[in-house]
C-alpha cells in the first residue's frame, strides 16, 4: 500500500509539474522540510533549506513571467521539456522501495508523461486563447493553470488517491479535446 500511496502522490506531483514547474517542487520541498514526506537517500537535497531558497525564487519568476504578455509563450516553450524532467524527478523522489530501473520507468512514463500531457493542453490552450482574444485572457489562463499547481501539489501531498482519480478524470477529458481537435473522434 505504501507503494501505491507513494506513487499516487508522485503522479499527482507530477500533474501539477504541467501547469507549473516549480510550485510542485516547492510544495515537495516543504513537505519534506516539515516531516511530512520522507525523501531517500538520494534525493534528500530536494527537501534541504537551500533547495527552499531555490525553488521559491524559481516559483515567484514563474509566476510573474506567465503575467508578462508574449513572455508567457517564451515559457511554454521551456517549461514543455521542464515538466516532462521536473514531473520524472518528483515523481522518483518519492517512490520508495523500488530497484532503481522499475522506479526510473515508472517515474519517467506515468511522471513525466502526465506532467507532459498536462502542460500540452496548457500550451494548446493559451495558443488558442492567444488567437481569439489576443492575448488578452491569457491573465486569466495563467491564474487558473497557477490555482490548478497549488491545488494539485497539495492533493497530491494531502490525499493522494484522490488527486489519481481526479488526474484520471482530467485525462479523459483531454483526449476526448485533442480527439475532437484533430478530428478524429468516433
Amino acid at each position: 500500500m505504501e507503494t501505491f500511496l507513494s506513487i499516487a502522490v508522485g503522479v499527482g506531483l507530477a500533474a501539477a509539474c504541467g501547469f507549473r514547474v516549480f510550485v510542485p517542487l516547492l510544495a515537495l520541498n516543504l513537505a519534506a522540510i516539515s516531516g511530512y514526506l520522507v525523501l531517500p537517500s538520494g534525493f534528500a537535497w530536494m527537501g534541504a533549506p537551500y533547495s527552499t531558497i531555490a525553488f521559491s525564487v524559481a516559483t515567484l519568476l514563474e509566476i510573474l513571467g506567465y503575467y508578462i504578455p508574449w513572455v508567457d509563450h517564451i515559457l511554454d516553450t521551456i517549461a514543455s521539456p521542464a515538466a516532462v524532467i521536473a514531473g520524472t524527478l518528483t515523481t522518483a523522489a518519492v517512490i520508495a522501495d523500488m530497484p532503481p530501473f522499475v522506479k526510473w520507468t515508472l517515474a519517467l512514463i506515468a511522471g513525466g508523461g502526465i506532467a507532459g500531457l498536462v502542460q500540452g493542453s496548457t500550451v494548446a490552450l493559451r495558443a488558442k486563447s492567444s488567437l481569439v482574444t489576443a492575448g488578452t485572457a491569457n491573465p486569466i489562463l495563467a491564474t487558473a493553470e497557477l490555482a490548478g499547481s497549488v491545488l494539485t501539489s497539495i492533493a497530491a501531498i494531502f490525499i493522494p488517491v484522490v488527486c489519481l482519480v481526479l488526474i484520471f478524470i482530467f485525462l479523459i477529458w483531454a483526449v476526448r479535446r485533442i480527439r475532437r481537435f484533430i478530428g478524429t473522434r468516433k
